[in-house]
């Protein structure tokens, strides 16, 4: 992989708590309003520009990119987010519980994404790409990292182990009690020739941030007559973790009816292709489970022996879209099909039941997490994993670090 140091924005330290925030896209735009109220420098503000417009505002107009464009500028000249003096990389830990994370903040080559050196394992939705791509463009800048991972190197993770040893650059603790510490670091060369023997990289989560970058730096590239392949927009903002540290959680699913059906018609359905109880279990405990939430009560399922050499279909979400979501309950696209919702493993089951009971919701499904190495497996097979697969946790911080280009 090509990685390189970058001489980036960051926070005054001053204003650090205030300035990093959620990536963009874990929030709607109400929720989005919410978190950043009574907080003016909140990079939120920049991300999702229309909180600060009316609300029938079209959140992809416009005037939103222009708001952003203002609001990063104005940023600038207040000294709430600052140049870097030279181009460094960052060490970037996070801590989540008894869970402990560590990545190194840098630049990576968009025709590394463009070659499949750095992998995927989701579509894109065009109207996620065309905003993300505009807002890279108007501000010329990333503002979030793309959350990548790689299989460990043992020299990189003994030093990064000598950096953390230093007092942090950073130090902060959200609003989820998860603690961010930064390290920043010049004398970087042994690390960035270290990714140099990294074969491949994967993007874990961002793949509508990772495509943006490639098509404004592809784009600024063949507008520019005198390219020479040094400039900025070559490169984009990454975070490189080693595999074995990432946690994923489950990525539930939540359908509005049962297709027609009466409770009693739909268990036997479910006891038609799988072995069904009613044990109170919330949560799956191995591959080959799913639980289900209905009227109030929890079953598990258990998937017969799954002997696909097929990676996709491997996937306890695809079993699920073969033998229930699609011919029991009638939903043929999950990408499109407005009777399905998705909720992230963070919210926990608690969230399944609340949208269950409401009435909003007549069924519930708690997966399985999926692993990192069958995500590996999927990309290294240059296939799509299902829709809403994969939960990482904890998420990036956006505003930490600010890669500009020209």
């Amino acid at each position: 992989m090509r990685t390189r140091a970058f001489q980036g924005l960051i926070p005054h330290a001053d204003h650090v708590e205030g300035v990093a925030t959620v990536p963009y896209d874990v929030v709607n735009t109400e929720e989005a309003r919410a978190l950043a109220s009574g907080r003016p420098n909140d990079l939120l503000h920049v991300d999702r520009a229309e909180i600060d417009l009316p609300a029938d505002t079209d959140p992809y107009s416009d005037v939103v990119y222009e708001t952003a464009r203002k609001q990063f500028v104005a940023m600038q000249e207040q000294g709430i987010l600052l140049r870097e003096e030279k181009p460094c990389i960052y060490v970037y830990e996070q801590i989540m519980g008894e869970h402990r994370q560590t990545g190194i903040t840098l630049a990576c080559h968009i025709d590394d994404y463009g070659d499949n050196i750095i992998r995927k394992h989701e579509k894109t939705r065009p109207v996620k790409e065309d905003d993300r791509t505009k807002l890279v463009d108007t501000l010329s800048a990333h503002t979030g990292p793309i959350f990548l991972t790689y299989k460990d190197r043992e020299a990189i993770n003994a030093r990064v182990a000598e950096v953390q040893k230093e007092k942090p650059l950073y130090d902060i603790t959200d609003e989820r009690d998860v603690q961010h510490r930064v390290w920043r670091l010049t004398a970087c060369d042994d690390i960035i020739a270290e990714f140099d023997q990294v074969p491949l990289g994967y993007v874990a989560d961002g793949h509508h941030r990772s495509a943006s970058a490639w098509r404004v730096g592809s784009e600024r590239r063949e507008k520019n007559a005198s390219h020479s392949g040094d400039e900025s927009y070559n490169w984009f903002l990454g975070v490189l973790f080693p595999a074995s540290q990432l946690k994923v959680l489950g990525y539930h699913r939540v359908i509005k009816d049962l297709n027609g059906l009466s409770k009693e018609d739909f268990l036997d359905r479910l006891k038609a292709v799988s072995t069904l109880e009613a044990n109170g279990q919330k949560d799956p405990s191995k591959p080959g489970e799913t639980c289900v939430y209905v009227d109030g009560q929890w079953y598990t399922m258990t998937w017969p022996a799954n002997t696909s050499e097929s990676p996709i279909e491997k996937l306890d979400v695809s079993v699920l879209d073969r033998f229930v979501l699609d011919p029991v309950l009638g939903i043929k696209d999950v990408r499109t099909d407005s009777r399905i919702d998705f909720v992230g493993g963070i919210r926990g089951t608690g969230e399944l039941e609340k949208r269950v009971d409401s009435g909003d919701f007549a069924v519930a499904f708690s997966m399985f997490p999926v692993t990192v190495d069958q995500l590996m497996e999927i990309a290294d097979a240059d296939a799509i994993m299902p829709p809403k697969s994969t939960w990482f946790e904890p998420k990036l911080r956006s505003g930490l670090f600010v890669y500009t280009i020209d």
